[in-house]
């Protein structure tokens, strides 16, 4: 059990511990299952990602490649409960996509949102989520060690950041974060 924690430090930087706290509320883990015809049999198969609590009343951010071609998604709290989601939107080009969840009377907590043109190369960041779909809410730490990365994706050209925490596979959609707790 984790304790929730705000950033009370008057904006200054939080601990590894602090953020990691204040935020495992904000971060969800998400499995899909997909329908697959393979040699004229169908076959369901299972998969995992990350993502994080946009708003309190229930929408969610993840990638696009996570919930593409998903029959169902489900979407899992830090401390276990579940919900099943509806995908509202999403560009599969930029790899972003919405879902929606209905927690009842349960606000969730969202994430306080940043901006990425603020952040330096030596910057120290923490991404926190669902590697490997088994190591739920696990976080890693390293540094920025470029902004503004041009890469070219099947065409389509993205500034990315590039960092030195390990990101592995179910990590995808999951958030990073600055050392003030903004994604």
């Amino acid at each position: 059990q984790v304790d929730t924690m705000v950033n009370t430090n008057s904006g200054q930087p939080m601990t590894p511990e602090q953020l990691y706290a204040a935020n495992l509320p904000s971060c969800v883990g998400i499995t899909v299952n997909t329908t697959v015809n393979i040699f004229g049999q169908t076959t369901t198969s299972a998969a995992s990602g990350s993502g994080f609590v946009l708003t309190q009343d229930g929408y969610i951010v993840t990638n696009y490649h996570v919930i593409s071609n998903s029959t169902d998604v489900e979407v899992t709290l830090d401390d276990g409960t579940t919900y099943p989601a509806q995908v509202v939107g999403g560009d599969e080009s930029y790899d972003i996509a919405v879902l929606k969840v209905d927690p009842g009377d349960t606000e969730l907590k969202p994430v306080v949102l940043g901006t990425s043109s603020s952040l330096q190369v030596g910057d120290e960041i923490v991404a926190i989520g669902n590697p490997l779909g088994e190591l739920t809410f696990s976080m890693s730490e390293g540094i920025v060690s470029c902004v503004n990365r041009e890469i070219n994706v099947d065409g389509t050209p993205f500034n990315m950041i590039q960092i030195t925490a390990a990101i592995n596979e179910g990590n995808s959609g999951g958030p990073l974060f600055n050392i003030y707790g903004e994604v």
